[in-house]
């Protein structure tokens, strides 16, 4: 992970198979779903149900872009603020939905990850379908797929701190590196493309230590209308960005301007 300031796993390249000029690791905040259901005046449920289309068309819109890590923000821990009815629908939602695609899923070569589900709320029955799921796919060499659900970035911060001091390491002895390697999944590579649909600009506490030298994108378009082109037009404004981790741009020779 990240040391000295500078992302080790930054950037593009073909280290595991992405093509040139693809984000490796890209991470989407899925928002507008109850702005959707409003503006057709529908309930919020209705909404999240009309979600799941577009969950599906990006997994896919990622694959075959040749994206090796995609991340979704599902469900945050501050989401337990909202009305239990709500709530209670989501989970039985994303239950219906873990389910319903796990054969997709394998067939496409997708190995599935959950960040989060810590909270005792999450029910049982939920917490198991993602273990299988993860247990089905987790010989997938394809693209992972890390499905961010009761999660807060600063409790991995937070929980990653107490796991150095739990280990006993000394204040000098913890740099960035030895840091990440304390937070969940530690082999997932920094974030280099975050989208926000519905053109809110916020992070709202999302993997807050892998997204710290990413590009964000905040599209207009509500989540559950957001679709493959959608997600290539923002790959190509990926593309058109000038990385430079703090440094300076370079000439096409490599020479500093």
């Amino acid at each position: 992970m990240a040391h000295d300031g500078v992302p080790a796993a930054a950037g593009t390249g073909p280290r595991d198979g992405t093509p040139p000029g693809v984000p490796r690791h890209v991470a989407c905040v899925m928002d507008g779903n109850g702005r959707w259901a409003a503006r057709r005046s529908l309930p919020r449920t209705e909404g999240h149900r009309a979600a799941e289309t577009t969950v599906i068309d990006v997994i896919e819109a990622a694959r075959t872009s040749g994206v090796r890590w995609l991340s979704l923000y599902a469900f945050s821990t501050e989401n337990w603020n909202r009305p239990p009815s709500e709530v209670d629908f989501l989970m039985r939602l994303v239950r219906g939905v873990v389910r319903k695609h796990a054969p997709l899923l394998l067939a496409r070569g997708v190995r599935c990850r959950f960040l989060g589900v810590t909270d005792d709320r999450v029910p049982r029955e939920l917490a198991r379908d993602f273990d299988d799921l993860t247990t089905l796919t987790e010989a997938n060499r394809g693209m992972t797929l890390t499905v961010a659900f009761d999660h807060g970035g600063r409790r991995d911060i937070v929980e990653a701190a107490r796991s150095l001091i739990r280990g006993g390491a000394r204040p000098d002895e913890v740099t960035e590196q030895s840091f990440a390697a304390h937070l969940p999944y530690p082999d997932t590579p920094d974030v280099d493309l975050v989208i926000r649909t519905s053109g809110e600009q916020r992070i709202s506490n999302f993997m807050l230590w892998q997204v710290a030298y990413a590009e964000w994108v905040f599209p207009q378009v509500l989540w559950p209308d957001f679709r493959a082109a959608h997600f290539a037009e923002c790959l190509h404004t990926y593309q058109r960005r000038d990385r430079r981790f703090g440094g300076v741009p370079s000439q096409p020779n490599g020479a500093p301007r």
